[in-house]
């Protein structure tokens, strides 16, 4: 059984138990969060598309807020003596999918 949701402008193949991280989102650690776009799921019933969504309910467990790993960026322009350096360490949520309904 497995159902595939979007969340931050992305799309997730999710199963129960399987551990994701999605984009930042604003929910404390420790609480469930439920899926507002399940675009399609397979399950008992066989496979069922959306047109867009379907009435599936995915709820996950969040782990963890965290942020990735840091990225560094460097900015050269020659002959200008011109040099930029950025960091950039992009949020994310831990999440823990408990069951698909």
């Amino acid at each position: 059984m497995y159902a595939i949701v979007e969340t931050g402008g992305k799309q997730y193949k999710v199963s129960e138990g399987d551990i994701i991280f999605v984009e930042k989102l604003d929910i404390a650690e420790g609480e469930t969060y439920v899926f507002e776009k399940v675009l399609a799921y397979s399950g008992a019933n066989g496979f069922v598309a959306g047109t867009p969504t379907v009435d599936c309910k995915v709820t996950a467990n969040v782990v963890k807020n965290g942020k990735g790993k840091k990225l560094h960026v460097i900015r050269y322009k020659s002959k200008k003596n011109e040099k930029k350096h950025i960091g950039h360490r992009q949020p994310y949520t831990k999440l823990q999918i408990l069951s698909i309904a």
